[in-house]
């Protein structure tokens, strides 16, 4: 990857390898798969103006520790209040999560990306995006979403626990230590780039 820089004029630029830019949608997809399924289905017959506004969400937390970490209660000392609060905001936050997601997915799709993932990147052309303001937006939200489910899935609570997965001998956890790292990386470059 070469990080993000700002165009003279136009917004942050940065160029990823195929494979780099299909882990990021890749793992775009799983953070909105997971926030949809906690939505569920819309129902036909809702009130079309809670709809809407977002309003009628579930009120019990998620089981999901990924999801509690993504969605948790805003009011810690009482479970009744921070389930109507749930009730009210939960299907809106998570739509504006999805939403982010998809405008990262959209913006490499959009640079030139194939959406489907072939066996051998190394014959394609690596993907320079540039990003408008709203889509920065969008990807630092997006990127700590998922840099957050990784770190839950991880056991990542703090430096010393990162220090720990990164000496795993398992090697698909040190693999994924080393993701988390990219995405700081990559999330850190966009930052440095609006200054």
């Amino acid at each position: 990857m070469k990080p993000f820089r700002r165009r003279r004029r136009g917004g942050p630029v940065a160029t990823f390898e195929p494979g780099e830019a299909h882990l990021l949608v890749n793992l775009s997809r799983q953070l909105v798969e997971l926030l949809r399924d906690r939505n569920g289905a819309d129902e036909a017959d809702a009130d079309p103006l809670a709809a809407q506004l977002g309003l009628g969400g579930p009120s019990e937390p998620p089981d999901d520790p990924v999801l509690q970490r993504l969605l948790p209660d805003a009011y810690r000392d009482d479970a009744g209040e921070a389930g109507e609060f749930r009730r009210f905001t939960e299907r809106s936050l998570t739509s504006t999560k999805v939403g982010n997601a998809e405008t990262l997915i959209a913006s490499l799709v959009d640079a030139g990306l194939d959406p489907q993932p072939t066996a051998d990147p190394r014959g394609q052309a690596p993907v320079e995006v540039e990003l408008t303001p709203d889509a920065v937006q969008a990807w630092l939200r997006s990127l700590t979403d998922i840099r957050l489910a990784v770190a839950v899935r991880l056991g990542i609570e703090d430096e010393s626990d990162l220090e720990i997965v990164a000496h795993s001998d398992d090697e698909a956890v040190v693999a994924m230590s080393e993701i988390y790292d990219w995405l700081g990386y990559v999330q850190e470059s966009l930052v440095t780039s609006l200054d």
